[in-house]
């Protein structure tokens, strides 16, 4: 008889389908165990494949490996030998494994060389990337992506060996590397690192994610339709400049987490895994689940143990090689389900155990979260995931998939709703909290009130929808009109509340922060390949005679209140009152209570909450001038309880403040 898993205990509405949990649980358990040989190895001794396959330098010379079990003939092709097809140059298949090896003797590769494959096979042949190759570069003019041999005469050394991360909480900066500079052109990993880093540090953020660092074909895909999964894309820099980025990074107390790209991979051949020695399904499912209906794109086998091996092995590779602290994984909803997600509702719990999962993908998961606490048991994982299965984000032996988070996805598409949808009176204080706070109570979810997603062209950040055009002709001091006062109030209370009641973490993508102007855009044949909007203005946030700078200094002041309040992702949320007729709500974290005035014409004298009993001070108000605000508050009046004897025994007693319109108060509870 199995014993029940905590995923059942903790959710009784799951019984009916505990055997469908421990299935799932089962496969996975079963899976490690053929993949480990019965526990004679380690996951992580099974996912080091990229110590063996791809190129690398010998005490003989060098050695090249590729798994092609499709291919009649190989050649290794290069700028070395004239991109000629030589017998010197010829690979070896390595007995019935469909691997095939070369060895060559030092002098014949140098650092810098080009190199690719020449792959025959039944009826045909075709250039290919290895699909293990390390460094991918691109030619300036003929824009043709090749293979690199990358052994500088110093690789980088990292000065922080050994890093721990700050999860608590854990405050996420969602960063693009090459759209990270002002320039109307790609950034770098340097300019990142000299530029953009500083700043992140300064505001007070604990975690970077990066954004398209596996190298990709076509830079608009935002780094999401991939082509070589061990390449960090070479557009941005060199191996060496990045590991430096997060050397520097690790130095100053910030983790660096990957958005890491495991639910599809790009269509392309040549640069690409697509029909990889001429088998269009060497890594990805046969039939109608070749391809990916909404993203141009071709799904991974996660039923053949060689894709797992190529997967799990890409995990490790970078926590080994570049000292990444854990990856967001991408598209995990895509994952999961036969449809992707498309067209489901997701209604109720029978959606998620109806036959209509991907079980070999579910098992992927699990063994991937598994290895990588395995590598760096401090690691971080984060499953962007839209339709709430239940477990994802709870550890494997209680039955869940291992991450340690989940996005919380609903919050931005709540937000764009309300904004879209209702006139300011028509907003409810308890419908935004039951939104913010609507989640699993044993998985740990990252808040979030808009991400790059809602920042490309065709959606709309927040403060576009507040204020529109107004953004171009009121946002100088002193020249705001009421859309622009009205846009920078709900920017900022729409971010406190959403932030404020994390319990995980929070993320912000950059620039998001102070309400940058305009939507991303990147390079292409409709915007006459323009990089005019696929860059980041901080000149505007600088210019302290703009509006920006209020809405980047309250989220600096809005984070160092977050951090204060002492393991702010474990405490409850405890409501203390709301009232939507007056739009009014206010709840507790701690000794920390949270107050906002959603009201966009009544400001409130004399509003009582009934709290612990003591005097409290305010921390945070935007409503200050400092931040944008009217300053209608004296934020530097400490504020004390009333006594009332009816609440005498519970030890509470009436605070009463004076709220205006359209703000919210931060008050800390003074220690006796």
């Amino acid at each position: 008889m199995e014993l029940k898993l905590r995923l059942v205990k903790n959710d009784p509405w799951l019984e009916p389908f505990e055997s469908a949990i421990n299935g799932r649980h089962r496969h996975a358990l079963e899976k490690v165990k053929q993949l480990t040989d019965n526990g004679r190895k380690t996951l992580s001794d099974f996912a080091s494949g990229y110590l063996y396959f791809g190129l690398h330098r010998t005490d003989t010379g060098w050695v090249f490996r590729e798994w092609a079990p499709n291919a009649t003939e190989i050649y290794l092709i290069g700028s070395f030998n004239n991109w000629e097809e030589r017998p010197e140059f010829k690979l070896k298949p390595i007995k019935k494994t469909g691997n095939w090896e070369i060895k060559l003797r030092p002098g014949l590769l140098k650092h810098g060389d080009l190199y690719k494959l020449k792959i025959y096979w039944k009826d045909g042949c075709g250039e290919r990337i290895p699909a293990w190759a390390t460094r991918v570069v691109q030619d300036e003019q003929t824009k043709i992506f090749s293979a690199q041999v990358w052994e500088p005469s110093k690789p980088y050394k990292f000065k922080k060996r050994v890093f721990k991360p700050n999860t608590s909480p854990l405050l996420i900066y969602e960063c693009h590397i090459g759209m990270a500079q002002e320039e109307e052109k790609v950034g770098t990993y340097n300019e990142f690192r000299e530029k953009v880093l500083p700043r992140i540090i300064e505001d007070g953020y604990n975690c970077i994610q990066i954004m398209a660092v596996q190298e990709h074909p076509y830079y608009g895909s935002f780094g999401y339709h991939v082509s070589s999964f061990f390449a960090a894309s070479s557009r941005f820099g060199t191996p060496e400049e990045l590991k430096q980025l997060i050397d520097e990074a690790h130095q100053n107390g910030i983790a660096v987490i990957m958005d890491i790209v495991h639910s599809h991979a790009v269509k392309n051949e040549v640069e690409g895994l697509g029909n990889f020695a001429g088998d269009p399904n060497q890594y990805f499912y046969p039939g109608e689940r070749h391809e990916h209906p909404a993203w141009d794109s071709l799904c991974f086998d996660y039923g053949k143990d060689e894709v797992l091996h190529f997967l799990l092995s890409n995990c490790k590779f970078w926590l080994e090689e570049y000292k990444f602290d854990g990856f967001r994984f991408d598209g995990v909803t895509s994952m999961l389900y036969y449809s992707h997600g498309l067209g489901e509702a997701f209604c109720n719990y029978n959606d998620y155990f109806n036959g209509h999962q991907d079980d070999n993908a579910i098992c992927y998961l699990t063994l991937a979260n598994m290895l990588i606490h395995e590598v760096n048991s401090k690691a971080i994982t984060i499953a962007e995931e839209v339709s709430g299965m239940p477990g994802l984000a709870l550890p494997i032996n209680d039955g869940g998939y291992g991450f340690d988070y989940r996005m919380a996805m609903n919050i931005p598409d709540y937000w764009i709703k309300i904004i879209k949808e209702k006139v300011d009176e028509d907003w409810k204080p308890s419908s935004m909290f039951w939104e913010v706070t609507n989640r699993r109570r044993d998985e740990k979810t990252i808040s979030y009130a808009e991400s790059h997603d809602q920042a490309l062209v065709g959606d709309k950040t927040i403060i576009f929808r507040l204020i529109d055009a107004d953004m171009y002709w009121h946002f100088k001091k002193g020249d705001e009109n009421e859309c622009v006062h009205r846009g920078i109030a709900l920017h900022k209370m729409i971010r406190l509340l959403t932030a404020s009641t994390l319990n995980g973490g929070y993320l912000n993508f950059m620039g998001n922060e102070f309400g940058h102007p305009e939507w991303i855009d990147f390079p292409r044949e409709g915007n006459g390949w323009s990089y005019k909007y696929a860059r980041r203005q901080w000149g505007l946030v600088d210019n302290k005679d703009l509006c920006y700078h209020y809405l980047g200094d309250f989220d600096k002041a809005m984070i160092a209140t977050i951090k204060e309040v002492k393991n702010i992702q474990k405490s409850d949320v405890v409501e203390v009152w709301h009232n939507d007729g007056d739009q009014v709500l206010a709840y507790m974290r701690r000794d920390y209570i949270f107050v906002f005035n959603f009201n966009p014409t009544r400001s409130f004298t004399d509003y009582g909450f009934l709290v612990p009993n003591g005097g409290y001070e305010v921390v945070l108000n935007t409503d200050a001038v400092e931040y944008g605000g009217n300053g209608l508050a004296d934020d530097t009046v400490r504020h004390f309880t009333n006594f009332d004897s009816l609440y005498a025994k519970d030890k509470k007693g009436w605070l009463k403040l004076y709220i205006p319109a359209r703000s919210a108060v931060v008050l800390r509870k003074i220690k006796d």
